[in-house]
């Protein structure tokens, strides 16, 4: 029986272990080799921190890492307080149905691939869009107005993309909350702020942490978004990193930049959850 036991375990664990082995763990492995190695003629190379040191070594690059951690967490934000409303309506006061069509409806946008989502936010906010139609239809302004291309435009698909991502773990979260232990702050002389405050936002402290860091590693790893709709201004560290890796054929400094990406986000997100008081164990469960 326990050699059964056994051989079930490994049947089970097997499939998860080849996909974090295959996909993530080999994959990284090599990639950080090849991080480590320095061009030192055609075909040479010698192993050394040179790549490392670039990135060190050139405002740019740090400056473009900033401002992408910068908009990243602004991002997280935005989103974050557009989401806790519409999770607490969906999780404590939506019943039925209409519970089941609201959460529904935070699904639906995710239907379609992200290209096809940013491609729609395009033709919204280009010169001939449905924005710029109804500010001159309402009087507002008296010609076309291009709100493509910018930063404002680019956090706009950056919140609309992880919106989802928010949004779940925080109506789990608050589903949990007994609707007693609200009534009863009322009952104790709370009003709204204050339950909000010592109730509600306590308790979903780890829906609030799991999302945010969803959110910001989402947007802080995001490509597609930054390209299309921010401008030529807008520079995004994932496409310093894809000019390094497609346009100039540099995997090494490429494969550094990914390594510094992955390392100074997991500091970022240490930085959260002790912030917050949060651990990961309690985020997960």
């Amino acid at each position: 029986m326990r050699a059964n036991a056994r051989l079930g375990f490994f049947l089970l664990i097997t499939p998860l272990v080849l996909w974090l082995g295959l996909l993530i763990v080999i994959p990284h492995i090599d990639m950080f080799l090849v991080s480590l190695r320095e061009r030192v003629g055609v075909g040479e190379y010698r192993t050394g921190l040179a790549n490392y040191r670039v990135f060190a070594e050139q405002p740019l690059y740090i400056m473009t890492f900033a401002r992408t951690a910068i908009m990243s967490v602004l991002a997280t934000a935005i989103t974050l307080v557009i989401a806790f409303p519409v999770s607490f309506y969906i999780a404590k006061i939506a019943k039925g149905r209409l519970q089941s069509a609201l959460f529904l409806m935070t699904l639906i946008p995710f239907y379609v691939s992200e290209l096809v989502r940013t491609f729609g936010w395009m033709i919204l906010l280009r010169e001939t869009g449905l924005f710029s139609g109804l500010l001159q239809w309402l009087g507002i302004v008296d010609h076309p107005v291009e709100m493509l291309y910018n930063d404002v435009a680019m956090m706009i698909g950056l919140v609309y993309t992880s919106m989802l991502f928010m949004v779940v773990p925080l109506t789990t979260t608050m589903e949990s909350l007994d609707d007693a232990t609200i009534e009863a702050g009322y009952d104790l002389g709370g009003n709204g702020f204050s339950v909000l405050r010592e109730i509600v936002i306590p308790h979903a402290m780890p829906g609030i942490v799991s999302g945010s860091i969803v959110v910001f590693m989402l947007s802080l790893g995001n490509y597609l978004t930054p390209t299309m709709l921010g401008g030529k201004d807008s520079l995004w560290f994932t496409e310093l990193i894809y000019s390094q890796f497609i346009v100039r054929f540099n995997w090494e400094l490429g494969a550094a930049f990914g390594f510094l990406l992955l390392a100074l986000s997991s500091l970022i997100v240490w930085g959260m959850l002790r912030l917050t008081g949060q651990t990961l164990e309690k985020t997960l469960g």
